[in-house]
């Protein structure tokens, strides 16, 4: 029994190591693809000499172009996924993303439009109290961003839901056991994969605060509701906005939106109030709508 044991855990161990490895070399190679073939074939040298910026690369090929290059990856990761979940896990993909028997499209929407209207709170407020943010609408480059931002972000933020909140989630159970550090880990691994973002070379390192706080209070969405609804609309809007509504010249999503913000570049008063006050108050309300009284229980099991 215990040579059967031994021999369960070490294949279930090369499962998740072969999985892990088809996902991030479908990222990298196939996901990367088309951007290195629009490099290759490119008449401007500069994207070709050293190691671009993004600036460079959205003055080369559109803003538009460039984004779809950074949020095409994600789709061929999503689809790498769910193929290994289906033919070497051989589980169901439902059971990644909800205990319930079908994915509550409610509660996703609801946490898209209860944080959208934060959002938009935070609109309201910098546009009544800085001058550093002006109108940027021009038809002709916004209606495609909108077409590429509706389709390709919410499979971007659905893949990083799926994979960190929802993969790792479920590999990890058995060796780490307790679902507080389940939380802490997979929040601290969410917040470090965004280490290559170009905000840290404006802002430095502690922005990963930022991003591994967010990624606790998702996570702590995830096991208190039982399914990654709450954070997937939560994350799909907060994406949204930064590409459609405000952008900037130094953010990870360099768009043509509604709004860009010429301030120079902090860690704004917006995320500190995310991370400390609504955040928090999220978790709150979240419980309190769909009565999460089980907060020992679930974090100790």
């Amino acid at each position: 029994m215990n040579a059967q044991l031994k021999q369960s855990s070490k294949n279930e161990i090369a499962r998740i190591v072969l999985t892990i490895a088809i996902v991030f070399l479908t990222y990298i190679v196939l996901g990367q693809l088309p951007l290195m073939l629009a490099v290759r074939f490119s008449d401007a040298e500069v994207v070709t000499i050293g190691e671009p910026s993004l600036q460079v690369y959205a003055q080369v090929f559109g803003k538009n172009t460039l984004l779809f290059y950074l949020l095409f990856p994600f789709l061929t990761a999503f689809i790498a996924l769910v193929v290994c979940i289906k033919y070497i896990h051989k589980k169901s993909i439902r059971s990644y993303f909800t205990e319930r028997k079908k994915f509550d499209v409610k509660r996703f929407f609801h946490a898209f439009l209860v944080w959208g209207i934060v959002l938009t709170g935070f609109l309201i407020v910098s546009l009544s109290t800085s001058s550093e943010l002006t109108w940027n609408f021009d038809i002709q480059s916004f209606f495609p961003l909108l077409v590429i931002a509706v389709i390709f972000i919410p499979i971007q933020t659905s893949f990083e839901e799926f994979f960190f909140r929802g993969y790792l989630f479920n590999i990890i159970k058995t060796p780490i056991k307790k679902s507080w550090l389940i939380v802490l880990f997979t929040g601290v691994i969410f917040g470090l994969m965004h280490g290559a973002n170009p905000e840290i070379e404006v802002l430095g390192y502690g922005i990963l605060v930022y991003y591994i706080l967010t990624g606790i209070f998702l996570g702590l969405l995830r096991l208190m509701d039982d399914g990654l609804e709450l954070s997937m609309g939560y994350h799909a809007v907060n994406n949204l906005f930064a590409a459609l509504i405000i952008s900037n010249e130094w953010q990870a999503f360099q768009t043509d939106a509604l709004f860009i913000d010429h301030a120079k570049p902090t860690f704004g008063w917006d995320a500190l109030l995310t991370i400390c006050c609504f955040q928090p108050l999220l978790l709150l309300y979240f419980a309190k709508k769909y009565k999460w009284s089980n907060w020992k229980d679930k974090l100790s099991a």
